[in-house]
């Protein structure tokens, strides 16, 4: 059988709505066997973990880059006891999702760019405290996040998946040596996406595993342009279920057979995810 781990989706989003059951029984009609709920901020912390036990899904306990503006010191008390609390829940797989994002030009610059950089290091010492893999957020700061997994190693490697990869090859190999699985989605379906299709085609296979970030990054079919907007063209909501036809893109790239691409995306997923073996134990 067919399955397929959706490595990164926001079902507590606010666009899913009372929606998240429907759309997540939806996924499963397409063999979308788990998916992994990160956090953004500690306000929706005990909506993901009762999101991923009702769904059958797992979590992951952080604080979003997008979100340290509004965040405080004691957020990352509350986020070390949140770990502490549930550090025996094996739904709880990773940390995340943290990062760095130096593509929004506030959070690029000072005083932010530093607040950022102290969420990022502290949230990897919990995640060394604690053993958990980590979720990490990387745009447009992808040498910034490799010094940092450099500077709390402590000798040993991570593991974890760097989300919505589009770095370069040089990065990728350098995530990809540290432990890490890169994680592709919906861009890579875009034929202008030269680089990143190339990367997907070209990197190992083992180091590859599939996401949606639901509702976020929408695949091509889904995307409307500014244009198409104007004129009263929905934009298409993201969600899990589209996670078969972004691997079946996927494993065309790599001109392999999509079933192939499945298995290895899951062996993958479970491989940065320890936790995941357990949980899908019988499927």
């Amino acid at each position: 059988m067919t399955i397929w781990i959706d490595t990164h989706c926001h079902l507590d989003a606010a666009e899913f709505g009372a929606e998240a059951q429907a759309i997540r029984a939806l996924a499963a009609t397409n063999n979308v066997a788990h998916c992994v709920l990160p956090a953004v901020q500690v306000a929706n912390f005990d909506k993901v973990r009762e999101l991923a036990h009702a769904l059958g899904d797992s979590y992951a306990l952080g604080i979003h880059p997008l979100y340290v503006a509004r965040a405080g010191d004691r957020d990352l008390a509350q986020l070390e006891a949140a770990l502490q609390r549930h550090r025996h829940d094996p739904r709880l797989v990773a940390v995340g999702e943290i990062g760095l994002d130096h593509f929004v030009p506030e959070l690029s610059r000072s005083p932010l760019r530093e607040r950022q950089e102290f969420f990022y290091l502290e949230q990897l010492k919990l995640a060394r405290a604690f053993d958990l893999p980590v979720l990490l957020h990387v745009r447009r700061s992808a040498d910034a996040l490799l010094s940092g997994l450099r500077k709390t190693a402590g000798g040993r490697p991570w593991n974890g998946v760097a989300h919505a990869f589009n770095g370069s090859e040089v990065q990728a190999r350098a995530f990809i040596a540290l432990g890490l699985k890169l994680g592709f989605g919906g861009a890579l379906t875009f034929p202008r996406a030269l680089q990143l299709r190339r990367l997907a085609a070209k990197l190992p296979l083992t180091s590859i595993v599939l996401e949606t970030d639901a509702p976020d990054m929408p695949a091509q079919w889904l995307y409307a342009t500014a244009d198409q907007r104007a004129t009263g063209m929905p934009q298409g909501r993201n969600q899990p279920a589209e996670l078969p036809r972004i691997g079946a893109e996927l494993a065309a790239l790599r001109a392999m057979d999509v079933q192939e691409l499945a298995q290895a995306s899951t062996d993958n997923a479970i491989g940065a995810l320890a936790r995941l073996r357990k949980l899908l134990d019988g499927l």
